[in-house]
Formats: C-alpha cells, sequence, structure tokens
C-alpha cells in the first residue's frame, strides 16, 4: 500500500458545493429579486440625485429649526407653529452621475500614459558609470 498523497475516492466530488457556498447563492439570489423588483424606482432616484434634489422646509417658531416636510405636512404646518416655508435644493451629485454613466456605458478605459525620461545628459552618464562599476564589483 503506497504511504502519503490523497486516498482514492475520498474528499468532495469534483463540481460539488460546499453548503455555506449555495447558502450565500440563494441569499444572492433572493436580494437579486428584491432588487430588480425596485429597479425602476432606484434608478429614478438616482437620476434625480445625478441632477439636484429639491425639497420643502419649514421653520419652527420656537425653535427656529428647519424641517424637511411633504406638501401635505406643510400646509397642515400653515395654521400651527411653523413660520415659513421654503424649497431648498441639493446640488447634483457627481458620484451618483458618474456611477450612472459607468453602469449604463461601462467604466472609460484608463488611458496609457505615455512615460519620457528626460534628464541631464551628466548624470545619465554617471548613472551608467554607476553600473558599470556594480556589474564589475560582483564580478570580481
Amino acid at each position: 500500500m503506497p504511504r502519503g498523497g490523497p486516498r482514492p475516492n475520498s474528499g468532495p466530488k469534483p463540481g460539488s458545493k460546499h453548503a455555506a457556498t449555495i447558502t450565500k447563492e440563494q441569499a444572492r439570489e433572493a436580494l437579486r429579486q428584491i432588487v430588480l423588483k425596485h429597479m425602476d424606482e432606484m434608478a429614478a432616484a438616482q437620476v434625480a440625485n445625478a441632477k439636484g434634489l429639491k425639497y420643502l422646509v419649514t421653520r419652527e417658531k420656537k425653535s427656529g429649526k428647519f424641517i424637511r416636510v411633504t406638501e401635505a405636512m406643510a400646509r397642515a404646518a400653515q395654521g400651527s407653529d411653523a413660520e415659513s416655508i421654503e424649497v431648498w435644493e441639493k446640488d447634483p451629485c457627481v458620484q451618483s452621475f458618474t456611477d450612472l454613466m459607468n453602469r449604463a456605458l461601462d467604466k472609460p478605459k484608463e488611458q496609457e500614459q505615455e512615460l519620457k525620461l528626460t534628464g541631464d545628459e551628466a548624470l545619465i552618464t554617471a548613472l551608467s558609470a554607476g553600473r558599470r562599476r556594480a556589474a564589475e564589483s560582483r564580478k570580481g
């Protein structure tokens, strides 16, 4: 009988998956289904964020603090302790725009940078001489 090495017919069969791998794949598929169900809404939200958002705020009379409100809440708040209603605008989000473009049109390929080494001729000569001396000292 040979010593060492793998025993014949031992271990998992080729192509089989561990239970943890199967669980991860099931969880990934469940998440994928949830995301796909809400994909249109999320894409619209990302586009709105990339363009810039607008929202209503009202100011409390007592504290002077601004609070985001929906239009229905703003109408109800006019009769209460609300001081004013304003529309605030959030600047466009460059990261959202970049992410949308990368997903829609693929990420742009990194351009190769041309590397030009220029230098003083004396410096290049000194480096070459040093390399020659180092090579000679290794030989001898």
